[in-house]
């Protein structure tokens, strides 16, 4: 997998990027990650990269001249390349993002913004546009580091095993269920006796129905657009007859 990835603050990168799962990817050479620091593209001594806005106003703008040189610098090696800018208006990253990217045969360009964002005349050098919430950041560099790691994690022999993805939040379009481990007891607190019969069977449906309760509780509107089965269903008229506040 092939990532780059435009910011004033490599060093936020590098950082993050020698660390954990991620770390050993890149060292075993699974994935690689370019990135490219903006101010190298600069036309000053001064390594200017922004200047106040047009209009007037706070804060300061991203100049466009050294965001089209530094996406010309990563494209003029011939690679087929999928630009994305990280935004607060663009679409709203979620786990089928992180799919659809996972399988994109181009590169994966991310371009940083900082500021009170990059001067709007590069949109057109910008394939995609992409938040991951509404809220505001001071820069890109978060969201370009959740997405690569949301999607990096997906490829192929990233994780030591590969089948704890089945079981994650979201991979079944609903939360994941409680995870428990040693001590059997702590805090007054005991792990369900399910987790200690050995019934798989009986395991595998105690994780489906937390599951769907935790989602019913935390985040009900994923119920609505989850690809029920009719256990699902009975699972669901379980938690109602159980608990009380689900209509």
């Amino acid at each position: 997998m092939n990532i780059a990835v435009i910011t004033l603050f490599p060093e936020i990168f590098n950082a993050y990027l020698k660390e954990s799962i991620l770390g050993k990817a890149v060292q075993k050479g699974m994935i690689s990650v370019d990135v490219v620091n903006l101010r190298d593209f600069a036309k000053d001594r001064h390594r200017t990269v922004d200047d106040s806005p047009y209009g007037g106003g706070p804060g300061m703008v991203i100049k466009p001249e050294p965001v089209s040189d530094a996406i010309g610098h990563v494209k003029s090696d011939g690679v087929d390349t999928l630009t994305v800018m990280l935004s607060p208006q663009g679409r709203l990253f979620n786990q089928d993002m992180a799919d659809a990217f996972l399988k994109e045969t181009r590169r994966l360009l991310f371009v940083s913004g900082r500021y009170e964002g990059i001067d709007d005349r590069v949109s057109s050098l910008i394939d995609d546009e992409v938040s991951i919430g509404d809220y505001v950041l001071t820069g890109g560099e978060l969201p370009a580091l959740v997405i690569i790691d949301a999607v990096a994690r997906l490829f192929p022999g990233v994780l030591g095993d590969g089948e704890s993805l089945k079981d994650e939040s979201f991979m079944w379009g609903i939360l994941d269920y409680p995870h428990y481990t040693r001590p059997p007891e702590w805090g007054g607190r005991k792990v369900p006796e399910v987790l200690l019969s050995g019934n798989h069977k009986e395991i595998a449906r105690w994780r489906r129905k937390e599951a769907i309760r935790r989602t019913l509780k935390r985040r009900p509107d994923l119920i609505e657009k989850a690809a029920l089965t009719e256990e699902d269903y009975r699972l669901i008229n379980e938690i109602k007859e159980e608990e009380d506040g689900y209509d």
